[in-house]
């Protein structure tokens, strides 16, 4: 008797467990008008009688003797919902498609956009609730993900990926800068293929970079090109002229934009990476633009960038691809044939030649789904942080950039800290760019007495058009090659690719051209005060950095 109470009671405990049901998804705002596509989805194993979703005016019911065994999709409209996602979800609320179950509806459950509430019964329980924007801040198009119980804070929308951390060991790579050798290593790169070669790239602007692409499919690779369709400024002419090139070759020219079918799943695709045949990727910081891939012996951007040898990390990359040129938001984009004036080119010494390693670790970084690794990436230095980024802009005026907070942070604890952002007009002329930057920062650290330097680069002084990196090392021995800004955007909103890579040697490799614009900038932009003669922007940089302290030590105070 003993034996079969156990039993009883084992198979009550494994029946409630069996029954868990909770709301792990949810898009209360979707991107088409009315909201129709809005949905929601839960996830559980079990008969689901007696179980009820509410918002506390309306709410449904499943049919009797419905079950899950996993996840299951509760959309508007299971037409709209296919149209945004491009498949049927398993009921919907309304009677849109014969192919669909309707849920039981008792009123009219409609998330509203701003503020509004789910809850979740079984019988007269209350199992789950989730408010917004309490628990979730919600904006057009996103989706919420319930993770570990855990609402996830990111803004991640409709059609982006999740792909997961990953790490690849005995990678074979080769490190390369920009102006000095980033074009032979391209045309290399494009030579080698043998099938297949997948583009993605913000802009494209170079018709000798063009050309080469067109070889390769002249020779029998299939090749495609994924673009940012709406970059700022617009399409230049010399990217729609590359585009006509490149579509006369016979290579499909796909642009990322809101089109009558979805929205754009990003703000702006801002990746520069390219696989080829699936066992092989090229990614870095530079367009594909005469600046960033400059001609052997000419002047361009200073710029970061790596040549991976790796089937499974390609393989990774390229499921990235196929998942971002597949969406609703993929259009081709047209080209013309009126041709533009070659750029001016300006002589350039070559100072670094590339570096090949093998057995390197590689972890790929994407925005947004792991930007994070940026931050953990910091957040581990223990002897010394080597920055170099176009640009760094604050969350808002009191609010430091969080990969600059992170590296502050590090400079608290003893780490010495460096950075060098660019000194073109288009960065230094603003009220609150990178001469005001690079003051708030050696400000910070003389208030504080950190180990922690700012600088202008001397692009004159170094022969470079500007600094265009996204570049990070870390205690010479992990680098961040990456197209990822350190503004409020790129690192949550965009389309972003990058790689980190563990191997002393690539590491000392970009320290050495990092310290190389380091001594360039030693005078260049800096005054005694480090924040530059205008008074103006003086006072501007003393408030933002009192406000700056005040709030740091209040949340450590805590």
């Amino acid at each position: 008797m003993e034996r079969i109470g156990v039993a009883l009671l084992l198979c009550c405990i494994l029946a409630i467990a069996g029954s868990a049901l909770e709301i792990v998804e949810f898009c209360p705002d979707p991107y088409q008008k009315g909201d129709p596509d809005e949905y929601l989805v839960l996830e559980g194993h079990g008969p689901l009688d007696g179980f009820v979703v509410s918002d506390g005016e309306g709410g449904f019911r499943f049919p009797d003797g419905s079950r899950i065994d996993g996840r299951l999709t509760v959309a508007r409209s299971a037409v709209a919902y296919a149209e945004s996602h491009g498949a049927l979800p398993d009921y919907e609320f309304f009677d849109y498609s014969p192919d669909v179950p309707e849920v039981r509806r008792s009123g009219d459950l409609r998330m509203a956009n701003r503020a509004d509430e789910l809850l979740l019964y079984q019988g007269t329980t209350l199992l789950q609730q989730v408010a917004w924007p309490d628990d979730v801040a919600s904006r057009e198009g996103q989706i919420h993900y319930l993770e570990g119980g855990v609402w996830d804070a990111r803004p991640l929308f409709i059609g982006q990926s999740r792909f997961r951390p990953a790490v690849f060991e005995g990678v074979r790579i080769t490190a390369f800068v920009a102006p000095d050798c980033a074009r032979e290593i391209f045309v290399q790169a494009v030579s080698s293929a043998e099938s297949e070669i997948l583009v993605n790239v913000y802009e494209f602007t170079d018709p000798g970079l063009a050309e080469e692409l067109v070889r390769a499919r002249q020779a029998g690779v299939n090749v495609t090109v994924l673009l940012e369709g709406g970059p700022v400024g617009g399409i230049s002419p010399e990217g729609r002229f590359v585009a006509g090139l490149l579509a006369r070759g016979g290579i499909p020219v796909l642009q990322m934009t809101t089109t009558e079918r979805a929205h754009a799943a990003y703000r702006f695709d801002h990746a520069k990476y390219m696989v080829i045949d699936g066992a092989r990727v090229l990614i870095g910081s530079e367009n594909y633009k005469p600046s960033g891939f400059p001609a052997a012996g000419t002047r361009g951007n200073r710029g970061w960038g790596t040549y991976l040898e790796d089937p499974a990390l390609a393989a990774y990359f390229r499921e990235v691809f196929l998942h971002d040129s597949s969406g609703g938001d993929i259009a081709p984009l047209a080209g013309t044939a009126a041709e533009v004036g070659d750029p001016r080119q300006v002589p350039y010494t070559v100072e670094f030649e590339p570096v090949h390693r093998g057995g390197v670790r590689v972890t790929p970084v994407l925005s947004p789904d792991t930007s994070f690794l940026i931050t953990d990436l910091l957040e581990g230095a223990t002897r010394n942080i080597a920055i170099e980024q176009a640009y760094i802009t604050n969350e808002t005026a009191y609010e430091l950039n969080p990969y600059l907070a992170a590296a502050i942070n590090a400079s608290r604890r003893g780490v010495e800290v460096r950075v060098i952002l660019d000194s073109a007009w288009f960065n230094t002329e603003g009220d609150a760019d990178n001469d005001e930057m690079v003051g708030v920062i050696n400000r910070i650290a003389a208030a504080e007495g950190l180990p922690l330097e700012a600088r202008l680069a001397d692009c004159d002084g170094n022969n470079l058009e500007k600094i265009h990196t996204k570049g990070v090392v870390v205690d010479e021995r992990a680098v961040l090659i990456s197209s990822i800004n350190w503004n409020a955007n790129s690192p949550g909103f965009n389309r972003e690719a990058g790689v980190i890579i563990e191997d002393a040697a690539v590491a000392a490799y970009f320290t050495s051209i990092f310290r190389d614009d380091w001594e360039a900038a030693t005078t260049r932009g800096r005054t005694e005060n480090g924040i530059g003669s205008d008074p103006a922007k003086a006072a501007a940089a003393f408030c933002i950095i009192i406000g700056l302290a005040a709030l740091y030590w209040y949340r450590h105070r805590r």
